[in-house]
């Protein structure tokens, strides 16, 4: 039907005979409209994968520069060989190997009975020190005391000696005079016996004149006998007073030696303290050994290795077990040398442990002080001919971090000897 503009048109039933009918001839209008958008469909999809890649890419390699990782790496620590400090036999032991062991445990115990009886002897003799101390230290001022009162006596004695002496010698000397006088007296009294028996012979004198003169010769002759006899007392008394006066001065010296005395009581007093102490480090020495018959975990850690049975005879230095201890462990990788350029002590870590599939974080401590091949028994030797250049590696030890208030390995899982994978990042 004809239009304003003069031009044929269609009424709406018969546009869609029309289009029916296309669509079952396979209308190829439609055709080239479908086209072009599957093209750009495909083209978008090509791009997104492309782009996809390229941020991949770029991750990767941004991480390539970023981290560091080996695949050469283990976690390292500590292994603790407990032994025996003291002979004895083991009476019990309480663990077993691969045990989950706490710090103070009782591991091992050692047969105590001789330990304690050594225990006992040494605190009996301890204080049979103390007492031979005590009284030690007593004697020294009774030493002292007894010392100055002989000092002052022995003094007292001498003076009193001499004074003894002197009147002796003076006795000595009026029996000596009493001597000289008795002899003259009798030396007269004879004379005048002589002259009285010619008188009386003459009898110019009467016989009693005689006889008193007979008598007083008599008299005088006794005198001197008793003068003599008083003279060798006076002498006697002289040796006597001499020899207590060197008596005396004997005892004055051993008197003076006082100081000496007292000194040699302290000194005794002292040894007597030595003692003591000397038996007081016996005690502490046997009570040490016997704190030795318990044989307890330093470190909670788990038994790696153990050797002690019931029943077995251990000697000082044997070894009996080893603990690993779960908390003083680290990591050791051997890191090539070139990826050590921008490795620094202090850089982040994380650390994939092959068994668990897990990771933990750590932090690179400090470098190695050589490559491996430095430390090893045989270094190589490369003044030859043959020389290859071989990539060397660098061991580098990561420290796991520490949770205040915290175990990060709590549940046992890290143990020495386990493959790991660190990647530390240096950018």
């Amino acid at each position: 039907m004809p239009n304003k503009n003069g031009t044929q048109t269609m009424e709406p039933d018969e546009k869609l005979t029309i289009n029916l009918a296309d669509d079952k001839a396979g209308s190829p209008s439609k055709e080239r409209a479908d086209k072009p958008s599957t093209i750009r469909r495909k083209k978008a999809l090509v791009i997104s994968a492309v782009i996809v890649v390229a941020i991949v890419a770029a991750y990767f390699t941004w991480s390539a520069f970023r981290y560091e990782d080996t695949d050469d790496a283990q976690i390292d620590g500590h292994i603790m060989p407990l032994s025996a400090r003291i002979n004895g036999q083991v009476l019990k032991v309480n663990f077993v190997e691969g045990q989950l062991v706490h710090e103070g445990d009782v591991l091992v115990i050692i047969d105590p009975e001789d330990y304690k009886i050594a225990v006992i002897q040494a605190q009996a003799a301890l204080e049979d020190a103390r007492a031979s101390a005590t009284s030690s230290h007593w004697y020294v001022p009774i030493t002292s005391v007894t010392t100055q009162s002989n000092l002052d006596s022995a003094q007292t004695a001498v003076v009193n000696a001499e004074a003894g002496l002197r009147a002796a010698e003076q006795n000595h000397e009026s029996a000596k005079a009493s001597l000289t006088q008795a002899e003259a007296n009798a030396t007269k009294s004879d004379a005048d016996l002589e002259r009285a028996k010619q008188l009386v012979a003459k009898e110019d004198i009467s016989r009693q004149q005689y006889d008193q003169a007979v008598a007083t010769a008599t008299a005088n002759r006794a005198g001197v006998t008793s003068a003599a006899a008083a003279l060798l007392a006076a002498e006697q008394a002289v040796r006597q007073a001499e020899g207590k006066l060197l008596q005396s001065k004997a005892d004055l010296r051993s008197a003076q030696t006082a100081p000496q005395q007292v000194s040699l009581r302290r000194a005794q007093a002292d040894a007597a303290d030595a003692q003591v102490d000397q038996r007081r480090a016996q005690l502490a020495q046997a009570q040490l050994n016997f704190s030795y018959t318990i044989i307890r975990s330093p470190v909670t850690g788990i038994i790696g290795k153990k050797s002690a049975e019931v029943g077995q005879n251990v000697s000082v230095g044997q070894e009996m077990l080893e603990v690993v201890p779960l908390d003083d462990i680290w990591v050791t990788a051997n890191f090539k040398e070139t990826q050590l350029e921008h490795m620094r002590p202090g850089q982040r870590v994380k650390i994939k442990v092959d068994a668990y599939g897990r990771t933990w974080y750590g932090h690179v401590s400090n470098m190695g002080g050589g490559t491996g091949s430095v430390f090893s028994l045989l270094p190589p030797e490369n003044a030859t001919g043959n020389y290859v250049k071989v990539v060397q590696r660098v061991p580098v030890r990561i420290d796991f971090d520490h949770t205040d208030g915290q175990h990060f390995n709590a549940e046992g899982l890290l143990k020495p000897g386990l493959s790991v994978v660190p990647d530390v990042r240096v950018r």
